[in-house]
C-alpha cells in the first residue's frame, strides 16, 4: 500500500472517529480545526499535477520543499566550514564585517587553509621590510589619463566595482556613495546609468556605458550623443567606462527582473517599467575595432576631455590582439581598460554564462598587460581589474600580474550589510542591499552604512600597504611576477614569473620578436591588411 492510500484510509477514519465522538461530545468538532486544513491540503496535494511527490506522498511530501527553501541558510550557518562558502567563504566575510565595522580583524591560533594544498598562493616577504604604511603619510593614487585626456583622475587603488540602481536598492547607492566621498576613492554606476541617489552625497563617479546605453540613448535603444554628453559633463562624473563585457555573463547582457524595474528605475533608463530589461549581447554603436577606437575618440569630446576606457571579461583572445592593433593604426588610445574576472559577481545571469563562459581573472589580465607590453601600448593605459578582490593579498596579487589599480563589488555590498542570502534576482535581499522592495530597503540605514564602506576601504588599503612593506618593497609599482609564488603539486611551488613569463616591450611590432604563442593571432589579423 502506498502513501497516497494510507492517506485516504487514515483521512476517512480520522473524519468519521470526530463525527462520531461529537455525537456524545460535541465540543469534538472542534478537531476539525485542525484537521479538516490539513486533510483538504492532502487532498489537493493528490489531485494537482505539478508535483510528482506531493501526489504520492501527501503533506509529507511538502516537507521535502520546506527543507530545500531553508537549506542555504542551513548549510551557511550550520554545516559549512570556514574555507567552504561560496561564493565567497566565511573567512572573507567575516574580514569584511570585521574591518567594515571597526573591530579587531586579526585571528588567532593560525591559518585555517591547507597551505599544501594545489594551488596555494603567497607573497614572498623579505627580511628587509619597510615600515609600517600607517608612517608613509596619505595613501599612494593611481593618475588616470593618457595624451590626449584633457581631465586626468587622480584614482584611489580600490574603489567601487559597477553595480546599478536597479540591481542596488536606492539606500544601497546612497550608503556607497557617502562612504566613497568620505573614504576619497570612486563609484562606478555600472550600466543603469546615472540616478539622483549617485549624485546626493558628491562621490566621485566611474560613469559605465553599457551595451543597453541606459541614461545616454533615443527611443529606439541606439546611442544619444546629447543625452551622454549631458551626464558626462556632471562634476561628480570623473571617468566614463564602456561596458563591452562583464565576468559572469561575457556576451549576454545585462538583465533587470521585472519585479525590480519600478517606474523611478525605468525613468531614469528611458524605458518601460515594469518589465525584464535584457540589454543587448553588443553594442550597435560600433561593430569593429576601428569604429571602436573612434567611438572612444567621440565620447572624449563629448565629454570635454575625460578619461574614457572600456571594460572586458576576455573571450577569444585575437579580438583583445585587433583592438591594439587598432590603436595603433589610428592612434587613439583609452586611458584604461577594465579587466573583469569569470569569476565576478551579478545580480542575476544564467547558469551557463556565469559557471561556464569567460576568462578567470588571473589569465585574462595577464594576456592583457602582455600584449599592450608587447605592442608597446602599456605605459599610455592604465589597467584596472575586478573580481573577488577582497582582500589586501587579492590587491597584491592582481598588481603582481600586471594591473595598476582594483575594483570590488560584493566585498562592498558585505561592507554595508550583505549576508550573502543569494536572493539579489529574487528582488527579497533580506538586507535592503540588492532588492527594490521598500519595505526591505528601509532596514538599510544610510547614516549607519556609509562609514562601515569608508572603513572597509581603509583597512584594506592599508592591509595591502603592509604586505608591499613587508616585501620589502617601497610601492606598489614594484610588485612583479617573482613576488608571488604557487604550489603547482604537493612537492612543487613556481613564481608567477616563471609560469607567465614577462612579454618583453614591444616584441609585437616585429615578426622576428613575436613569441610564438602569440604567432597564431597574427596569421589572422584582418585590422592591418
Amino acid at each position: 500500500m502506498k502513501v497516497r492510500e494510507y492517506f485516504i484510509i487514515i483521512s476517512i477514519i480520522l473524519i468519521a472517529s470526530i463525527l462520531i465522538l461529537a455525537q456524545f461530545w460535541q465540543p469534538a468538532l472542534w478537531f476539525f480545526l485542525v484537521i479538516g486544513p490539513l486533510v483538504l491540503l492532502g487532498v489537493f496535494d493528490i489531485f494537482q499535477t505539478s508535483h510528482t511527490i506531493r501526489r504520492n506522498f501527501p503533506l509529507l511530501g511538502r516537507f521535502r520543499y520546506i527543507l530545500e527553501s531553508v537549506r542555504p541558510e542551513i548549510m551557511q550557518y550550520f554545516v559549512e566550514t570556514d574555507t567552504e562558502g561560496r561564493p565567497l567563504n566565511r573567512i572573507l566575510r567575516s574580514l569584511v564585517y570585521r574591518r567594515a565595522k571597526g573591530e579587531n580583524a586579526t585571528e588567532p591560533f593560525g591559518t585555517q587553509m591547507d597551505l599544501y594544498h594545489s594551488g596555494y598562493e603567497w607573497l614572498e616577504h623579505s627580511m628587509y621590510a619597510k615600515n609600517n604604511p600607517m608612517e608613509i603619510g596619505e595613501f599612494p593614487r593611481l593618475v588616470i589619463g593618457g595624451k590626449d585626456c584633457k581631465q586626468p583622475y587622480s584614482s584611489s587603488l580600490l574603489n567601487i566595482s559597477a553595480m546599478s540602481f536597479g540591481s542596488l536598492s536606492k539606500n544601497a547607492v546612497l550608503a556607497l556613495n557617502k562612504g566613497a566621498k568620505m573614504g576619497n576613492f570612486a563609484h562606478n554606476t555600472g550600466e543603469g546609468g546615472i540616478s539622483d541617489y549617485h549624485l546626493e552625497h558628491g562621490g566621485d563617479l566611474i560613469w559605465q556605458v553599457g551595451t543597453g546605453y541606459f541614461g545616454c540613448r533615443h527611443e529606439d535603444g541606439t546611442f544619444n550623443e546629447k543625452t551622454f554628453r549631458d551626464n558626462a559633463l556632471k562634476p561628480a562624473v570623473k571617468m566614463i567606462e564602456i561596458k563591452l563585457s562583464q565576468g559572469a555573463k561575457p556576451g549576454h547582457g545585462g538583465i533587470l527582473p521585472a519585479s525590480k524595474n519600478t517606474e523611478e528605475i525605468a525613468k531614469i533608463r528611458h524605458v518601460k517599467s515594469g518589465i525584464a530589461v535584457h540589454s543587448p549581447p553588443s553594442h550597435s554603436a560600433f561593430s569593429d575595432p576601428i569604429e571602436f577606437m573612434n567611438f572612444i575618440k567621440r565620447l572624449r569630446e563629448l565629454s570635454d576631455g575625460k578619461p574614457i576606457g572600456f571594460k572586458l571579461c576576455l573571450g577569444r583572445k585575437q579580438e583583445f590582439m585587433d583592438f591594439c592593433e587598432a590603436m595603433i593604426h589610428t592612434g587613439i588610445l583609452p586611458d584604461f581598460i577594465t579587466v573583469d574576472g569569470g569569476e565576478g559577481g551579478t545580480g542575476a545571469a544564467p547558469v551557463e554564462f556565469s559557471n561556464s563562459m569567460g576568462m578567470p581573472l588571473r589569465e585574462g589580465l595577464i594576456f592583457v598587460h602582455d600584449t599592450l607590453v608587447g605592442f608597446g601600448l602599456r605605459k599610455d593605459i592604465k589597467v584596472i581589474v575586478a573580481g573577488k578582490i577582497i582582500t589586501g593579498f587579492h590587491m597584491a596579487r592582481a598588481i603582481a600580474l600586471g594591473a595598476d589599480g582594483c575594483n570590488s563589488a560584493r566585498a562592498m555590498m558585505l561592507a554595508i550589510g550583505c549576508i550573502q542570502a543569494l536572493q539579489c534576482n529574487n528582488n527579497t535581499c533580506p538586507v535592503g542591499v540588492a532588492t527594490q522592495n521598500a519595505s526591505l530597503v528601509k532596514g538599510l540605514v544610510v547614516e549607519d552604512k556609509a562609514p562601515r564602506a569608508k572603513r572597509y576601504h581603509e583597512a584594506t588599503i592599508h592591509s595591502f600597504l603592509e604586505l608591499v612593506a613587508a616585501a620589502g618593497l617601497d610601492g606598489p609599482k614594484e610588485l612583479t611576477r617573482d613576488h608571488i609564488s604557487k604550489r603547482v603539486g604537493l612537492y612543487n611551488v613556481k613564481t608567477y614569473d616563471e609560469i607567465y613569463p614577462e612579454m618583453k616591450e614591444g616584441s609585437l611590432l616585429k615578426i622576428d620578436t613575436i613569441p610564438e604563442d602569440y604567432k597564431k593571432f597574427f596569421k589572422l589579423t584582418r585590422i592591418m591588411r
